[in-house]
């Protein structure tokens, strides 16, 4: 004869329920992040970081790699238009990468003395992702540069 157990389960029965509980939970924490949750966080960072100024385009030059090989350095070289004098010139430029945890990378300040407005930086991507640079202006003015990176092998670590 069969035995019933007391709770009413069979030891069967509970090890199909306790595996199906064990990949709903699985799942679960398998599900992506949304891009828009990560360009929304990006974007507060850059209206904190703007006061909230408009963004115009130009004046900014981003060499970036189309395809990074290895998400642990990827090398960004970014420019600014500018004669660098004292009524004209760039005051800072903020790097970000929208799809990492933090989105930013850094922040570069300038004075006319600096000559020019150009950095190297090499920064760390989780995943394939917009590069954005934001240039603030003497005047006043801000410039905004956006470029995308596809990140192949590993990110992070290669």
């Amino acid at each position: 004869m069969k035995e019933e157990s007391t709770t009413g389960l069979s030891r069967r029965g509970f090890f199909r329920a306790a595996g199906a509980g064990a990949v709903a939970a699985a799942g679960v924490s398998l599900v992506p992040v949304t891009a828009s949750a990560d360009a929304a966080k990006t974007m507060a960072a850059i209206d904190k970081l703007t006061g909230g100024a408009a963004t115009m385009s130009g004046r900014i030059n981003m060499k970036t790699p189309i395809i990074a090989e290895n998400g642990a350095v990827v090398p960004i070289i970014i420019s600014v238009d500018s004669p660098m004098t004292d009524s004209d010139h760039v005051k800072s430029l903020s790097v970000f990468v929208q799809n990492n945890p933090s989105p930013e990378v850094a922040t570069f300040n300038f004075t006319p003395a600096c000559g020019a407005a150009e950095v190297k930086v090499n920064c760390r991507m989780a995943k394939t992702s917009a590069i954005v640079a934001v240039a603030m202006m003497s005047d006043g003015s801000v410039y905004k540069a956006e470029k995308t990176v596809k990140v192949t092998i590993g990110g992070c670590g290669g």
